[in-house]
């Protein structure tokens, strides 16, 4: 499946805070990869989230930035999509976001992440982006706690988020996919936001997690779009 390996993890954090930069050294050092998801209208804004900066890298700071991971959209304004209720406006904050950072990372994006929690996706949404935008792949933010593949990629529910304090949960998955040998394709989707690890300062935990899931010759790495196969 993935290299003639059948388990993949892959990570997928949101917002192009500056703390990114040292989650990807993390990842970086563990071999492991990320798609980093952006809101293109927000490119450098300032601000402070839950007493930790929130401050975004501009857009001549990606490439250096993420190289090596994948860029993806995050929309335009990081609104909640389905209480938007023009169509049209739907779209835009889909494929303006998109097409923006395709421009600015030189390749064309072709993924997102739904932005905000609740109920942010649902059928019509999904329908507005398969038929109106070029986004292949689309996050939410409803953990499965489930390996398994599954067949809409435009409402793919990751693994499990991670952020909090309790890293229990996340730990007992990780030590379950690594003892995992499986005949069919199995694949374990993280989720996050790295300013959230100042927040709960679960930086270490999360790196040691890192170490623990890293260097397995039966598991690939890669990012969102490698792992989904654009």
């Amino acid at each position: 499946m993935w290299n003639g390996k059948l388990k993949a993890v892959t990570f997928s954090f949101d917002d192009g805070v500056q703390q990114d930069k040292r989650l990807k050294a993390i990842f970086d050092k563990y071999g492991l990869k990320c798609t980093f998801n952006f809101n293109s209208g927000r490119f450098g804004v300032s601000g402070m989230w839950q007493g930790v900066d929130h401050t975004k890298f501009r857009a001549d700071e990606m490439a250096q930035v993420y190289s090596g991971h994948e860029i993806a959209g995050h929309t335009v304004n990081h609104p909640t999509l389905t209480l938007i209720e023009d169509d049209q406006k739907v779209i835009w904050e889909v494929e303006h976001d998109r097409k923006t950072l395709s421009e600015v990372m030189g390749y064309e994006v072709v993924g997102m992440a739904y932005p905000n929690g609740g109920v942010n996706n649902d059928d019509r949404v999904e329908a507005l982006i398969r038929k109106n935008t070029g986004i292949k792949y689309a996050r939410t933010i409803t953990s499965s706690y489930s390996f398994d593949l599954q067949e809409n990629l435009l409402r793919f529910n990751p693994t499990i988020g991670v952020g909090g304090k309790d890293c229990t949960k996340l730990f007992e998955l990780g030590e379950e996919f690594i003892a995992l040998k499986p005949d069919t394709p199995k694949l374990f989707y993280i989720w996050g936001h790295s300013y959230s690890f100042d927040v709960s300062d679960t930086w270490d935990k999360f790196e040691e997690f890192c170490k623990m899931i890293s260097g397995k010759d039966d598991i690939f790495y890669g990012t969102n779009r490698e792992v989904f196969g654009f």
